[in-house]
């Protein structure tokens, strides 16, 4: 190298301010000093030139030797690189990258070259990004409500934080290493959901979902999962980062909601159908009453004729019929007139079981199970009879090729009030087919008012209705339980009874007979057909009748006439009510008999003022029913007086 060379070296070296570059001779001393020695080391070229550079090596690392063992490694091994503490001028501390070389001439070591470099700033850099993964690693590993994961390219997990073993039931030496698909329901598998969704993540940057997911044990939970690609410096997708969440209960307290709210929109569907389907019967009981009255009359006065005695008949059971079907639109409207009484279910249908076997023919046996010890239920015996006779001939009718029915009653708790659910006991009372079933679709709409799965002709559409009907009356409920193809149950939900309600008895077959005393009656309705009615029948057994179509009308009338004996007068009026006359008429008269008529159940007399038990008949009623009920107020009235 000549001059020239050596004079640009010395300026390249000399220029250089971000290293240390310096000659040591072959005992360690400085001979050499650049800017950039001078720079971060703090000595000037006059300071230092001829000082051992064993004083930049912190006093530790001298007093183990580490500056001899730096020469003797370049010189034996031609180099030494290693990182550590060096000191300033001003015993400050700095990390320093050092390269020793050894200088030879010939086979003679003349000395060494050094170069130091700052790396402080890099390392402190490094050590904070370390330092960040840590808390970052510890973070991940932390969350317990979180499943957060790293899944490689291929969809193998290769790392697993203490909320993925939480919720997925898996330990880390269980996991690592598997394919997450294991996470996916068979079927899931087979369609191939988990390829898809590291698709879609790879393919648009994010993949989110909620869904069934299976935890090591086999159980499902329902989980909201985020799939993100993570990619390299250069754009290549190197994993995936998956995030599961278990939300089950949030899922279920969703479901719950909807499942309120869909009970809320069918009971006001339902009360707005009961609302109407009561006003419609109740105007129908009205002219039923007066028709099926006329007509008890007619057959009374006119005598047998072979050509118009059947036709008389026969307009009598239509209107009957038509009586019938009322009850059935007051029934689901829960305005029908019940007597609650305390009733013993097993004793009640097993009463009914020859009826029973002859109503559904042959082809079907009939199965009855019961409870060896069964409280007794409270509701109308008369209306059970009714609406039993009416779960079993559905069943008869989905077991079209024969079968089994199974009368069964049980006594169950409920923890919890439920949709129509209520808590308490009740007694459970159900008829199960193995027949044909029904679909949910159809299920959810066989208490629906004419709604019928039956031909034409063949139904009316309101016998669970009715059943309905009667069971929310009673207090309880139904609920309806199909499976196509395997068949029906319904279950019929009762309240215990109370000891205020009378023991049912045998059904009484009410005699017709003429009453033996005649009576004043005022009779009380807004509608002429029907008060003209009820005067002719009330004259044509023998009683003085007095008429009134207001209540306060009937209010003139009563105080005219005290030997008035009985008021006998309809519920729903505009003005005064029928209990709200009856409470003016005993406030004038507290021992004058009143009896209402109605087809409603809903009456709301006065609290306090003893009209809870106002004698009530229903309409429509015949001529041998009002004998009847007047024969027993006045035997009523007989006992009072004594």
């Amino acid at each position: 190298m000549n001059g020239y060379d050596d004079s640009r070296y010395r300026l390249l070296i000399e220029s250089i301010t971000d290293y240390a570059i310096y000659m040591l001779d072959a005992g360690g001393h400085v001979i050499s000093w650049n800017p950039g020695a001078e720079r971060f080391k703090g000595y000037s070229a006059g300071e230092v030139l001829g000082s051992h550079f064993s004083q930049f090596y912190t006093p530790e690392d001298r007093d183990a030797g580490r500056p001899e063992r730096a020469l003797a490694v370049a010189s034996e091994a031609g180099r030494f690189e290693a990182e550590g503490w060096r000191l300033r001028k001003d015993g400050t501390r700095f990390w320093a990258h050092v390269v020793i070389d050894p200088v030879r001439r010939g086979n003679e070591l003349v000395g060494y070259a050094k170069i130091t470099r700052d790396l402080t700033e890099q390392r402190a850099a490094e050590r904070a990004l370390r330092q960040s993964e840590e808390l970052f690693r510890i973070l991940v590993e932390g969350v317990t409500d979180y499943a957060i994961y790293m899944l490689d390219p291929g969809g193998k997990v290769i790392s697993w934080n203490a909320g993925a073993e939480r919720i997925k039931g898996y330990k880390p030496d269980e996991i690592i290493g598997e394919h997450f698909s294991r996470f996916y329901r068979p079927e899931e598998v087979g369609a191939g959901a988990p390829a898809e969704a590291l698709s879609i993540a790879r393919a648009t940057g994010h993949f989110e979902k909620e869904g069934w997911r299976l935890r090591s044990d086999g159980t499902r939970f329902w989980a909201h999962v985020v799939i993100d690609p993570i990619t390299a410096d250069d754009g290549e997708i190197i994993g995936f980062a998956k995030i599961t969440r278990d939300i089950t209960e949030r899922a279920n307290a969703q479901r719950e909601l909807e499942t309120a709210r869909e009970a809320l929109y069918q009971s006001q569907k339902m009360e707005a159908i009961g609302q109407l389907t009561g006003g419609v019967a109740h105007d129908f009981n009205n002219l039923l009453a007066a028709i099926l009255g006329s007509l008890d009359l007619l057959r009374k006065r006119l005598p047998h004729d072979p050509r118009t005695t059947p036709l008389l008949e026969n307009a009598i059971q239509g209107a009957e019929r038509g009586a019938i079907l009322t009850q059935r639109m007051l029934a689901f409207a829960r305005k029908q007139e019940l007597k609650l009484e305390a009733v013993d279910i097993p004793h009640l249908v097993r009463g009914m079981s020859e009826f029973i076997r002859r109503s559904i023919g042959p082809n079907v046996d009939v199965q009855m199970r019961f409870a060896e010890v069964l409280p007794r239920a409270q509701t109308d015996p008369y209306q059970l009879e009714t609406a039993l006779l009416n779960l079993v001939v559905n069943a008869r009718d989905a077991l079209p090729n024969g079968g089994e029915i199974a009368i069964t009653a049980d006594q169950v708790s409920v923890s919890k009030t439920e949709g129509e659910r209520r808590a308490g006991s009740f007694v459970r009372l159900s008829v199960s087919d193995n027949g044909t079933g029904m679909p949910a679709e159809i299920a959810a709409k066989v208490t629906e008012p004419f709604f019928t799965t039956k031909g034409v002709g063949k139904g009316t559409g309101l016998g669970l209705s009715m059943v309905q009907g009667l069971a929310g009356q009673s207090g309880g409920w139904i609920e309806i339980h199909s499976e196509v193809g395997k068949g029906t149950r319904i279950d019929l939900w009762l309240p215990l009874a109370t000891a205020e309600f009378p023991t049912a008895g045998s059904p009484v077959t009410e005699a017709i007979q003429e009453t033996c005393k005649r009576l004043v009656v005022l009779a009380v309705d807004d509608d002429p057909l029907v008060l003209t009615n009820t005067v002719a029948m009330l004259d044509e057994l023998g009683h003085n009748v007095l008429a009134a179509n207001s209540g306060d009308e009937a209010m003139v009338i009563f105080q005219r006439h005290p030997e008035i004996d009985l008021v006998l007068t309809d519920e729903v009026m505009p003005g005064l009510s029928g209990s709200q006359l009856a409470e003016r008429v005993r406030e004038l008269r507290p021992t004058a008999a009143v009896a209402l008529v109605s087809g409603y159940a809903d009456l709301h007399p006065t609290p306090g003022r003893g009209l809870a038990d106002l004698p009530r008949l229903a309409k429509p009623f015949t001529l041998a029913q009002l004998v009847g009920f007047i024969d027993e107020l006045a035997l009523d009235s007989h006992h009072a007086a004594h």
